[in-house]
């Protein structure tokens, strides 16, 4: 069972891989209570964090004196919380019994669950796909937690230079003259046991997929450094798991479709789009201090647009996510009004073009079923009111 942090516990933050865990003096791991920029920062400026109550009875985390710290034995500086067996009958019952591990936070069914971490004990590469908010990412960081193995976290849909992301880079200085450099990601392949994140891998370059054919590969397993032959391979250390996350679909831009070679290398798993009550759930979760019938009204508009955003007649492009709902209760808990909220965050997602045809007015008025105050001249604007407008070319 999972420890949970007290007020007044005092926790210590040690690196394993690029993660930054957090430990009581118990040597209990609680680090997926405190955000990673919290314990990051911490950590570089070589703190202890302390366990406080803010107003409304707001968990927060403080930085103190290391002194705080009271070691009464010692702090793990690797990982060890959760031991992975390795004969079969003790690998089936780990995978029986491992829904226990997954973390109230993440609404996914056991099966799926229970698969993911299948795949992960069995050293499979693992590809989680579904819409953009349904969890993916945090599906993947739950599983790292989960088993508790040195993790590393490469966003391939934000570099622009897959070489330099996933080999390194040639440099020069008048003292060394030129020289190579590798990329954290050669040192992550070299970890044993570790977990590699490959974030929004459908928006990486194609470079990028050509480098990872061989590493992912089960009959190669091994990054090449040069494409000329001869040249220096580095291998890829036993227990390497790879878990990639994608949006598979024509209604994301920017993504390309995956190279059916590359996805042979995977085991899929899909996450589920959650209904009402799942969501609902979660976000009671998460804010426990909000008004529980205004966070169902949340979960309730995000639902009826996924609905019809995948009906047969659909007048709206894509439903609210759960990552929108989830910044919607975050501003109700700040203070925000429900109205104010969706103006904020859901509004801005629909095309307003079409007056009162808008998939933006539609979306307005499955949020003004559930705004108490009825204040409709809030709701609608002059410019959401207008009909189509007869264009001028100017040319």
């Amino acid at each position: 069972m999972k420890s949970k942090p007290t007020i007044g516990t005092v926790v210590k933050i040690v690196m394993s891989g690029n993660r930054y865990n957090a430990f009581d003096s118990a040597a209990n791991k609680l680090t997926s209570h405190i955000r990673t920029g919290t314990r990051k920062s911490a950590f570089n400026a070589g703190m202890a964090l302390e366990c406080r109550e803010g107003k409304g009875g707001r968990i927060y985390w403080w930085k103190v004196p290391m002194e705080q710290f009271g070691v009464t034995s010692p702090v793990p500086t690797a990982s060890s919380d959760v031991e992975v067996p390795e004969g079969h009958e003790e690998i089936v019952e780990f995978i029986t019994n491992s829904y226990g591990l997954k973390p109230t936070g993440l609404v996914m069914n056991e099966l799926k669950w229970k698969y993911l971490i299948r795949s992960a004990v069995r050293g499979k590469n693992i590809m989680m796909t579904g819409q953009a908010g349904c969890g993916k990412t945090l599906a993947a960081k739950s599983l790292v937690n989960a088993l508790d193995r040195p993790d590393f976290y490469f966003n391939l849909g934000a570099t622009q230079d897959p070489r330099s992301t996933l080999i390194g880079n040639v440099h020069f200085n008048k003292k060394d003259g030129t020289y190579f450099s590798e990329s954290l990601f050669v040192k992550a392949i070299q970890t044993e046991n570790a977990v590699i994140l490959l974030d929004e891998l459908t928006r990486a370059h194609p470079d990028a997929w050509n480098i990872l054919m061989p590493v992912l590969d089960q009959g190669q397993r091994y990054l090449r450094l040069d494409e000329a032959d001869g040249q220096e391979t580095i291998n890829v250390a036993n227990g390497v798991t790879f878990v990639a996350t994608a949006n598979i679909g024509n209604e994301y831009t920017a993504t390309r479709q995956l190279d059916k070679a590359l996805m042979d290398r995977f085991t899929v798993i899909e996450m589920d789009l959650l209904n009402q009550e799942e969501e609902a759930g979660l976000l009671h979760y998460m804010f426990p201090s909000v008004d529980k019938d205004i966070l169902n009204n949340v979960a309730s508009i995000s639902d009826l647009t996924r609905v019809e955003a995948l009906s047969e007649s659909a007048r709206i492009s894509s439903g609210v996510s759960t990552r929108t709902s989830v910044e919607i209760a975050g501003l109700l808990f700040d203070g925000f009004s429900l109205l104010e909220a969706a103006d904020i965050t859901i509004y801005p997602q629909y095309d307003s073009s079409g007056g009162v045809d808008s998939e933006r007015t539609f979306v307005k008025q499955i949020v003004q079923k559930f705004v108490s105050d009825g204040s409709d001249e809030e709701l609608f604007t002059e410019h959401d009111m207008d009909g189509d407008v007869d264009q001028v070319n100017p040319y």
